[in-house]
């Protein structure tokens, strides 16, 4: 059973004084078309991200089966990205929830698939400082 109700809230766009943060449920084609994303974040995903990928791709899902060896994690090293996720917990008094954890894209991309599974993560948001995407030269 399916207990999100409404996918919309998961596919935001925010930004503080610092950083940039986007929706993980979110596909390349909406954050595209997304008047309020920021230009250069939008060159870079048509010029970089998307080109091996279906531009229907959720963030989630791309940041989830990211590859160490690809181009696109290269390119979200270079912009320092960040990935805010829920965690499964199971605690001593049977009880259950979630916990919430951001790793930076070297950490997640580090953790195989299968461990990911167990660890019941959850990709919730894609973080991107200002200073980050203002040195990347396009």
């Amino acid at each position: 059973m399916n207990n999100i109700v409404n996918e919309d809230d998961f596919k935001y766009y925010m930004q503080d004084l610092e950083r940039y943060y986007f929706g993980a449920r979110y596909d390349y084609n909406e954050l595209l078309n997304n008047e309020m994303v920021p230009f250069k974040f939008k060159t870079i995903v048509s010029k970089y991200l998307i080109e091996k990928i279906d531009p229907s791709t959720t963030i989630e899902s791309h940041l989830y089966y990211l590859d160490k060896d690809s181009f696109d994690y290269k390119v979200l090293k270079q912009l320092k990205a960040r990935v805010r996720t829920s965690l499964y917990k199971k605690r001593g008094d049977n009880t259950k929830g979630y916990k919430e954890k951001v790793f930076t894209i070297e950490q997640l991309v580090k953790i195989p698939g299968n461990e990911k599974e167990e660890m019941g993560i959850i990709v919730r948001e894609l973080i991107i400082g200002k200073l980050s995407l203002f040195a990347f030269q396009i």
